[in-house]
């Protein structure tokens, strides 16, 4: 998400996180603001400042970014999570640990998305167990997510890693039930994206509040 009004609509659900997504290529990508200052870094748009994300959680997605880019946005948005959706290695999350959460941002969590086609997908979270917080599972398709698409939830019946997961991929309005079926112990939620958009980035509020609601029933 980016538009501000839009934000604080959605907080108001009650929502645990709200994503931005830092990458070029998406139409959702979130822009700082040039300060045309040579070593002076960008700096954040309203967003970061903005009242009722203080309830929501806020999630910064970062595709093979480079480091100094995530620190950037981490220290000018006060993200809470960092969501890797490339093909970052487990050194890069060390160091980015290191460097953030101690003094900089504690308590920041980091969280890598694995893209999922069939059971044999989930042993790429074996290389991340010991450097992440949680697994967002999305489905695997030849963009990097955004698809739209659902994948075999099915297949996660053979996840038994020690993190949790967020469940991702395609989920819409009228996918309650479905969502309401689904159990795993280490399912912490769901994410609603793209199917929920009346516009890359704005969210339908009503779509939104009557599927919480239908899920909390």
């Amino acid at each position: 998400m980016r538009d501000g009004e839009n934000i604080r609509r959605v907080s108001e659900l009650g929502v645990d996180y709200i994503g931005m997504i830092f990458w070029p290529k998406s139409p959702r990508n979130v822009t700082m603001i040039p300060t045309h200052a040579g070593i002076i870094p960008d700096r954040a748009s309203d967003l970061s400042t903005l009242s009722p994300l203080q309830s929501p959680q806020k999630v910064g997605i970062f595709v093979d970014e480079m480091a100094q880019n995530i620190i950037t946005r981490v220290v000018n948005y006060q993200l809470d999570v960092v969501q890797l959706h490339g093909q970052e290695q487990p050194t890069l999350i060390r160091n980015l640990r290191a460097t953030l959460s101690t003094d900089i941002r504690p308590g920041l969590l980091f969280w890598k998305a694995i893209s999922i086609g069939t059971a044999a997908d989930l042993q790429q979270c074996q290389v991340y167990e010991d450097c992440v917080d949680a697994f967002v599972f999305d489905t695997r398709c030849a963009s990097v997510g955004g698809s739209g698409r659902h994948f075999d939830w099915s297949l996660l019946d053979a996840y038994h890693g020690s993190k949790p997961f967020m469940l991702s991929g395609g989920i819409g309005p009228d996918d309650a039930k479905r969502v309401k079926a689904f159990s795993h112990p280490s399912c912490m939620g769901v994410d609603l994206n793209s199917r929920f958009e009346t516009a890359p980035a704005v969210k339908d509020v009503e779509a939104l509040q009557r599927f919480i609601a239908e899920l909390r029933q």
